[in-house]
């Protein structure tokens, strides 16, 4: 029996982050009642951690900022908001970008809470200062998305490896 192995190209990757993405914002808008809606995990940005660690030379800033406002449009928030925060989260990974590879598993998890948690924080800044609402509750997501991470994980690392 001969076992073929298919070379993973890039162009395989391309088309599997596209896939991805766009499953991300399916899981970003399908409708939720309002109290299951507060713990509705972060996917768009969650898959663009993903990327950011685990394809770091195919994902960058400007894939970050295009996420950012397709979530802008996705959510129907202030355009540009997501945008920003998803640039920072992007930056901060480039920036650690040296010692991700070294990491284990537990601690990219940790790497990638401390990212939600600087989206979030980000978000919430900017709800703050533009509409003056303070919206505390919207940590929820931190959480949730940070306990989905290692299922996310096992996931897409089967497509990608």
């Amino acid at each position: 029996m001969v076992v073929v192995q298919r070379k993973k190209t890039k162009q395989h990757l391309y088309i599997v982050i596209a896939i991805s993405f766009i499953i991300a914002s399916v899981l970003s808008v399908y409708p939720l009642s309002a109290e299951i809606a507060l713990f509705r995990p972060m996917w768009m940005i969650m898959m663009l951690i993903f990327w950011l660690i685990f394809q770091p030379t195919l994902i960058g800033m400007g894939l970050a900022f295009v996420v950012g406002l397709f979530a802008d449009l996705l959510t129907d928030s202030r355009i540009g908001q997501q945008a920003l925060c998803a640039v920072l989260v992007a930056f901060f990974i480039k920036f650690v970008s040296g010692y991700v590879r070294q990491l284990s598993s537990n601690l990219v998890w940790l790497l990638a809470g401390a990212c939600l948690l600087i989206y979030q924080l980000g978000l919430i800044f900017l709800h703050l200062f533009t509409q003056g609402v303070f919206a505390p509750q919207l940590l929820y997501t931190v959480a949730v998305s940070t306990l989905i991470w290692p299922l996310l994980v096992a996931v897409m690392l089967r497509y990608t490896r």
